[in-house]
């Protein structure tokens, strides 16, 4: 049964929005991806510099950073699997239980990561119970970005949905100046205690994040449009069922615009801190200078994504994406040769430039273009599908093929450009198949066409 209502409250039009709830949600949505980003970047940063030696020793030095960056994959692998549980509970049940649940799971996990034993302390099994805490915290982030963008969308102005919907994901760059902030600084401490205990302190420091998110998120309220589907009973059982009947396309969309964005992420604040830091590296065993890059593109990103978002509703979402996507492919090339130049300021600046303005050019209209994708009954579902999906294909196990590759090819710096332009390129083909959704009903049932 599909059910549209014409209510005037329900427009999320700028005239009727209630502005306690517009500050809560994104307020409510900024703690959850900045705890989410913190987690994504220590974790990220911690497998290319600390958890090679100390939970794969016996692989040898190349083979443990690999083994390290399969762990980083495997969270993304679980991520999808997440979005289809998370997302079923948010059609069905409504999106701030499922805020709750996702931070609750994934932070908890990222703060036991830091209680773990290594290889020296009890073998094997400290790597078994890192990929199993990874896993659970892949489970709740395959719907926590999904649940922070439909949210902030369906609360949102409706001409001002681009804008509002990017805020939340200032709190992504929050998360990365936090993480990032934490390895540069702990870069600058003894090798002997950084990988004694004080590699710990970053993921015990999860709790702080979490106990804030979720006294903000107790205190939402339920969006108005899926109030207005429990008023009208159009809320339907099986969300998942619905996506694969009407919206095979469009999930299809979402995750053809996701692979240059998320998978440019990953490489530049992953990938090529490893690609400089590995033995054969410009500079190799520099735990520094990586860090401290993702901070200064961090700083910029922040307002950049708001930018970029706020441009999407005066131009369109897809002319924006289209021209992010083309640039994040011109810059691949020059870009890693730079790199190789051997110039600290040059490796920053490229870091600034990928993060900055390549990978927000695209983020900042996707926070409001997947919602609109999809239809009410089962928006949480086709933007998590969207979202996971893509970051298994894309972002996941990206530095995991780099590093592997990059050991094939002697190290050439060809590597990490090449799959930089392509993932690029394939964003920018599939905005010629993405329909504008500037300024859509969030009520309607129906997808976008």
């Amino acid at each position: 049964m599909t059910t549209r209502t014409n209510s005037p409250q329900a427009t999320t039009d700028g005239a009727v929005v209630d502005p306690d709830q517009l500050r809560r949600a994104t307020l409510a949505s900024s703690v959850g991806s900045a705890l989410e980003y913190y987690d994504f970047y220590i974790y990220g940063l911690a497998s290319a510099l600390i958890f090679g030696p100390l939970f794969f020793a016996p692989l040898g030095e190349s083979g443990a950073v690999i083994a390290s960056f399969a762990t980083y994959g495997v969270g993304f692998a679980a991520r999808p699997f997440g979005g289809v549980v998370f997302g079923h509970i948010g059609d069905r049940f409504g999106r701030k239980m499922v805020l709750i649940l996702t931070i609750g799971l994934m932070g908890l996990s990222s703060c036991a990561i830091g209680l773990l034993p290594t290889f020296d302390q009890a073998g094997m099994l400290g790597a078994v119970l890192l990929v199993t805490l990874r896993i659970l915290q892949g489970l709740g982030a395959g719907a926590e970005q999904a649940g922070a963008t439909t949210l902030i969308s369906e609360v949102a102005p409706r001409r001002r949905r681009g804008f509002f919907a990017s805020l939340p994901f200032v709190g992504i760059q929050l998360g990365t100046l936090l993480g990032a902030g934490t390895f540069a600084l702990m870069a600058l401490a003894d090798k002997q205690v950084l990988q004694g205990w004080l590699w710990r302190v970053p993921f015990l420091a999860s709790i702080i994040l979490i106990a804030i998110a979720v006294f903000i998120r107790l205190r939402l309220k339920e969006t108005p449009v899926f109030q207005e589907l429990e008023k009208h009973k159009a809320v339907v059982k099986n969300p998942v069922g619905q996506i694969w009947k009407h919206s095979k396309k469009n999930v299809l969309v979402g995750i053809g615009l996701r692979m240059g964005e998320n998978g440019n992420s990953s490489i530049y604040s992953a990938l090529l801190v490893s690609f400089i830091s590995m033995p054969a590296g410009v500079f190799p065993g520099d735990k520094f200078i990586g860090p401290t890059g993702l901070l200064i593109a961090a700083g910029f990103a922040a307002v950049l994504v708001v930018a970029f978002g706020a441009l999407s509703d005066r131009f369109g979402r897809v002319p924006v994406y289209r021209y992010g996507a083309l640039f994040q492919a011109v810059i691949a090339l020059p870009a890693f040769y730079l790199v190789t130049l051997g110039n600290v300021a040059l490796v920053w600046v490229v870091m600034v430039v990928g993060i900055a303005l390549g990978v927000q050019s695209m983020l900042g209209p996707q926070c409001a273009l997947l919602p609109e994708l999809f239809g009410s009954q089962h928006r949480f579902t086709g933007v998590a599908l969207s979202r996971e999906l893509s970051a298994v294909l894309a972002g996941g196990f990206a530095p995991m093929i780099g590093v592997a590759l990059l050991a094939a090819t002697n190290h050439s710096w060809l590597v990490p450009a090449l799959y930089s332009l392509v993932l690029a390129a394939i964003s920018f083909a599939t905005t010629f198949f993405t329909p504008e959704t500037n300024g859509r009903d969030l009520v309607l049932v129906e997808d976008a066409k």
